[in-house]
């Protein structure tokens, strides 16, 4: 019998996930179907009562449901815990465990551009979701002071616990103007943008948080948004010299640590960049003909 995970979300159309993910499958020759399920905010608990199913190996989950899923899932781990979402789960003799492989995306990312966080300096920009993943893949890595930027500094501040006893976190005004964050800026080897300025069909396609001015020559600018893959914000690092980092590996990597729980064997990384990047690009086409 051919197996099944899923992508919970709402809306999931969008998702380049079952493309990369049947293409990781198919490449080791698992029998599986990844399939995306457009699970809306009341259906949430049917849906996941469906994962307990014979034949299913587990599942991903998606923006809006990734929090609800911390008291849906039977035993959560103390990763997701942290982050306060849960975005894979594995069905393991009838119980549902919740895991988070966001931060595991984010630091194969940065390990992959040579980046070394441990004693330094960070900025993150937004306060979100993605921010708090951020936040603990910091922390993980021993990064020595974080500075979280957001146009809403008390939003901001609900994060600063994330940051445990080894790792000094600041707030600043997202506000180019800022002393708090220019200073912030100078001194960081790495900027985290963890908002939806600048992502095709998000608020403003053509907005960057941060300046190219406020960019420092040799630092990393990593950008969670991975539609398109050479954002304004990236741009903007790399007219300053600095190194520009796209949110695809986040994508990927988060992915295949999700695959490596489902089927215990080894992610076809290399694969999933391909079929990523090979969705993307027909997306990208069939927007164009429109």
């Amino acid at each position: 019998m051919t197996a099944t995970i899923a992508l919970l979300g709402h809306p999931v159309a969008h998702s380049i996930s079952p493309p990369m993910q049947q293409a990781a499958l198919d490449a080791l020759g698992v029998d599986a179907r990844y399939e995306a399920w457009d699970v809306a905010p009341g259906e949430v608990a049917p849906a996941v009562e469906r994962l307990r199913g014979e034949g299913v190996l587990g599942a991903n989950v998606t923006v809006p449901h990734k929090v609800e899923l911390l008291g849906r899932a039977d035993q959560v781990d103390s990763l997701a815990e942290q982050v306060g979402a849960v975005n894979t789960v594995v069905p393991r003799e009838g119980r549902l465990h919740g895991a988070n492989t966001d931060v595991a995306g984010v630091l194969r990312t940065l390990a992959d551009a040579g980046v070394e966080v441990a004693d330094a300096e960070v900025v993150l920009i937004g306060a979100g979701g993605a921010a708090r993943a951020a936040v603990v893949a910091m922390r993980a890595e021993g990064a020595a002071r974080l500075t979280i930027a957001n146009r809403t500094p008390e939003n901001a501040a609900a994060l600063t616990d994330l940051g445990g006893d080894g790792m000094e976190v600041r707030i600043a005004p997202l506000d180019s103007g800022s002393p708090l964050l220019r200073g912030a800026m100078e001194r960081a080897r790495l900027v985290i943008h963890s908002t939806t300025l600048g992502m095709r069909h998000g608020p403003d396609e053509s907005a960057t948080p941060i300046p190219a001015e406020l960019f420092a020559a040799g630092q990393a600018a990593l950008d969670l948004v991975y539609i398109p893959e050479h954002t304004p914000f990236l741009r903007a690092a790399e007219a300053a010299g600095a190194q520009p980092i796209g949110g695809l590996g986040m994508l990927v990597y988060q992915g295949a640590e999700s695959f490596r729980m489902w089927t215990g064997l080894q992610p076809p990384t290399e694969t999933m960049f391909a079929a990523a990047r090979a969705a993307l690009s027909a997306r990208s086409a069939e927007e164009t003909a429109q």
